[in-house]
């Protein structure tokens, strides 16, 4: 079959598996809640399991719990090429995130079935686990390990908030598989469909997002320690306020991602102030900075500028600094054949599209350190997302999968 006759999936069927995982894990508020590992996610493996068995494609699952699905190429020895996100969701997540990912390569292979399509190359739909580091940290956990990032004994010894370890949560909701993790895995290229997470595709108008690049991040945990004193009696000029200091670098690292717009951004998140009582100055403050940008001289520059800035305040202020690096990656650059195939793809099926940057991890970023990895991004209403809130529409789902599928069947080769 000729690539000019430009592929369609079953824009319903997609929608309608969607939902039916959506069920799966529901949140509070008209999202899921199916973190990593919880009896939720062993449903909804499980339900993935037996519509890709339904599907014609046998099994595999390694000792991290990823799960590999394989349409067989009318060449079995050569590399598959793999398609796919993760299931699991954050604890007030939304239906799409990941899960358009798994969902959209399943249907991808259903019509493949349907319209008697062989590939050359075999194909995986996979789902990754842990990707969103919501319940064990850090995100991306297993395809980190599958790309050699991380041991695989760290990673199980990796515990919750209730000290319940990654490796015997896996093995209680019995998904713990036997092949080793990444071995005699050939990948000949690696596509991930996901939701974009931001605003852009939608204020644009645009129904297709080619990822090029994903941007490099550094996660920094500062600690602040001044003197605990009385908010009534202690005069203005005695205090050592570590919560004055952190309001200071709030600001600070607000200032240094403005000034390299528009390729950068910056926040503090986590924060714990002790002893957090109303009428006691903080004397301790705990609290991260995420900073990220796809080039890597602004990230170096932002981390730089953010430390000298630290130390500035806290010596002005009278307190001490320690800052701890918990986090990073460098900048990732999808590879280029494959971004590409993806951008050709969306032409030929006369969708609009742009090149973007992701501003989140995903496991194709992990992915692309050991095979050629693209992304395809779909829009969502408002750049919602890891919110129960999150939405998107029919018609993009499907241009997602439709280029999803033009692209994978492009690079596994058809048989005539």
């Amino acid at each position: 079959m000729s690539l000019a006759s430009n592929l369609q999936t079953n824009g319903e069927r997609l929608w309608d598996a969607l939902m039916a995982m959506a069920k799966v894990g529901p949140g509070i508020a008209g999202g899921n809640n199916r973190q990593t590992l919880t009896d939720a996610d062993g449903e909804g493996r499980r339900l993935l399991q037996s519509w890709a068995e339904g599907a014609g494609m046998t099994m595999s699952l390694d000792t991290m719990g990823n799960m590999f699905f394989r349409r067989e190429g009318a060449e079995p020895d050569l590399p598959p090429v793999y398609m796919g996100s993760h299931l699991d969701t954050q604890p007030t997540g939304g239906k799409f995130d990941g899960v358009l990912g798994v969902l959209g390569a399943l249907e991808v292979a259903r019509t493949l079935n349907d319209l008697d399509i062989r590939t050359r190359h075999p194909i995986v739909v996979v789902n990754w686990t842990n990707e969103e580091g919501a319940r064990f940290a850090p995100a991306m956990l297993a395809s980190g390990v599958f790309a050699g990032l991380h041991e695989e004994g760290w990673a199980k010894d990796r515990v919750d908030a209730a000290g319940k370890r990654f490796g015997d949560e896996l093995k209680r909701i019995g998904w713990e598989g036997e092949e080793p993790v990444g071995q005699d895995r050939p990948i000949h290229a690696m596509f991930e469909l996901h939701i974009e997470q931001g605003p852009i595709l939608e204020d644009e108008g645009i129904d297709v997002g080619v990822v090029t690049h994903g941007q490099g991040l550094y996660w920094l945990e500062i600690t602040l320690t001044g003197r605990d004193t009385h908010t009534g009696s202690t005069p203005m000029g005695k205090r050592r306020n570590a919560g004055l200091g952190m309001a200071r670098v709030t600001e600070h690292v607000h200032v240094v991602a403005m000034s390299h717009q528009p390729h950068a951004v910056g926040a503090i998140g986590h924060v714990e102030v002790f002893p957090n009582s109303r009428n006691v100055v903080p004397g301790k403050v705990v609290f991260t900075v995420d900073i990220r940008s796809p080039d890597q001289a602004v990230l170096d520059d932002m981390r730089q500028r953010i430390e000298a800035g630290v130390s500035e305040i806290a010596e002005d202020l009278g307190l001490e600094a320690a800052i701890e690096i918990v986090g990073h990656f460098d900048p990732v650059a999808f590879d280029e054949a494959c971004v590409g195939t993806v951008r050709s793809a969306a032409e030929r099926l006369g969708y609009s599209h742009r090149d973007i940057v992701s501003g989140a991890g995903h496991d194709a970023c992990w992915i692309n350190r050991i095979a050629p990895t693209a992304m395809i991004f779909c829009p969502c209403v408002e750049g919602l997302s890891h919110n129960e809130a999150e939405e998107i529409t029919r018609e993009w789902a499907k241009a997602g999968t439709d280029v999803l599928l033009n692209a994978v069947v492009e690079t596994a080769g058809v048989v005539e």
